[in-house]
């Protein structure tokens, strides 16, 4: 199979060998196609595609016949770095800025030589790493501009663990006010102590998970401390999701009764791990969120509050009829 193809259509192109196999003697060039020679037909192949299916029979058939050799692929997710976007380009007095990053951000040079970007309205598919790029005459500065603050929370189905594919797991993300983590941001969670044994997707699609404290080579995958890397397909395969959700520009408070609601809406995952990582909201009693868990955020560790390292504990999805909880809010500013 060769020819005009072009760099996305390349993905399955095989070497095919002939081997004539005479089982009547020398034929005449006159002798009719369909009689005395067969051919056996062997594929090798070089492929693009990671994931292909090709059967290992040798296929016969005779000389002037039409022959498919079979091949199929599915498609795995790029795992190669994402493209730099632009944010802003100034040229003079003259600024452009691009995509979602239209609006929000803002030349500050409050002082000689000073070209610093300013972001409003900050959201959690902000983060990530800022190169800033400055030409002065023939040289080019490009110092890495810090990215912004967040919090990582794994998140999983109602239903149990292990239940989302890929395009589920963003989707759920974006329900809880976050965005799929990327594995730098699961990494620096690792390092401040996140300690997970359920494998999550990540935004490139690969699955991971964070081990702080190492366990027993029994236990599967987890032997050893690390972001351990899990086989994946995104569609076939069902994990958990780590989930990244930027700083509040609200406030998430508790209601004791559920009743006394206003014009607040009921809190999400992601706002209450943020409210507990960046506000302190620190409280001893579950409540209702908005995809029907009961959690409690908790900083300060005490008896009779759960475990003894801060975090937001999680009650699971209880009968959504159990009056034992309260509410967590949400107030936008």
């Amino acid at each position: 199979m060769t020819g005009g193809q072009t760099a996305k259509d390349k993905l399955c192109s095989s070497v095919v060998s002939v081997v004539g196999k005479d089982t009547q003697g020398d034929l005449s060039p006159n002798q009719p196609p369909d009689v005395g020679r067969s051919y056996h037909l062997t594929t090798s192949a070089s492929f693009l595609c990671t994931n292909l299916m090709t059967p290992e029979e040798t296929l016969f058939s005779y000389r002037g016949a039409n022959v498919t050799l079979p091949c199929h692929y599915h498609y795995e997710p790029a795992l190669l770095s994402p493209r730099p976007q632009d944010v802003l380009v100034a040229i003079g007095l003259r600024h452009r800025s691009f995509g979602d990053y239209r609006g929000r951000v803002c030349l500050r040079q409050d002082r000689e030589r000073e070209v610093s970007l300013q972001i409003g309205d900050l959201r959690p598919e902000d983060y990530g790493r800022y190169r800033c790029e400055v030409i002065d005459g023939w040289r080019t500065r490009a110092p890495l501009c810090p990215p912004s603050p967040g919090v990582v929370f794994p998140y999983q189905h109602p239903q149990g663990r292990y239940l989302l594919n890929f395009r589920e797991a963003q989707r759920a993300c974006e329900e809880q006010d976050a965005v799929v983590a990327s594995f730098e941001q699961l990494f620096r969670a690792w390092e401040e102590g996140l300690d997970w044994c359920n494998a999550g997707w990540l935004q490139d699609a690969s699955v991971q998970y964070p081990v702080t404290l190492a366990r027993s080579p029994a236990v599967a995958w987890a032997w050893r401390p690390g972001a351990q890397l899990r086989p994946r397909h995104r569609r076939l395969h069902r994990y958990d999701v780590f989930c990244f959700s930027a700083a509040l520009k609200g406030q998430v408070y508790y209601l004791d009764h559920p009743e006394k609601l206003t014009l607040a809406e009921i809190a999400k995952v992601g706002q209450l791990f943020a409210a507990w990582k960046f506000r302190g909201l620190d409280r001893c009693d579950a409540g209702w969120l908005a995809d029907g868990s009961a959690r409690y955020p908790v900083v300060h560790p005490r008896p009779n509050c759960g475990p003894l390292e801060p975090g937001v504990r999680s009650f699971g999805f209880p009968d959504p009829r159990s009056r034992r909880y309260g509410v967590y809010c949400y107030r936008p500013r």
